[in-house]
């Protein structure tokens, strides 16, 4: 079972960069893909970005592309959300969930991490 933890979220000013941490401390039984959501307060939670198990695939929301990037380190069982050039629109509790398959909604997540909160203020 894959049981997550996220990490690396903080309070910045617009502009500035953050690198998040998802780390994995269960035994799966099967590989996984692993998707970051964010949720605003007031808001639904929406896709940010997911990885494949082999790191091969990669997709984005719009929103994000061209900033953020998504990694994984299976030897270290941890998924990275690099985030730069931060907005503040960008704001919102950001989990990360793991899916059998490489694109996955929140409803279909496997298991969730409880979230961690960034900031970006002007």
């Amino acid at each position: 079972q894959v049981q997550l933890t996220e990490s690396g979220g903080g309070s910045v000013q617009a502009g500035a960069s953050l690198r998040l941490s998802c780390a994995n401390s269960g035994r799966p039984s099967r590989p996984y893909a692993v998707a970051w959501f964010r949720q605003a307060p007031g808001e639904e939670r929406e896709f940010v970005a997911t990885i494949s198990y082999n790191n091969a695939i990669t997709h984005y929301a719009d929103s994000v592309k061209g900033r953020f990037t998504i990694s994984r380190d299976n030897a270290e069982n941890t998924v990275y959300l690099q985030m730069n050039n931060l907005k503040p629109e960008d704001t919102a509790v950001y989990y990360c969930a793991s899916g059998t398959t490489v694109l996955f909604s929140a409803e279909s997540a496997k298991s969730w991490g409880q979230g961690t909160q960034v900031t970006v203020t002007v």
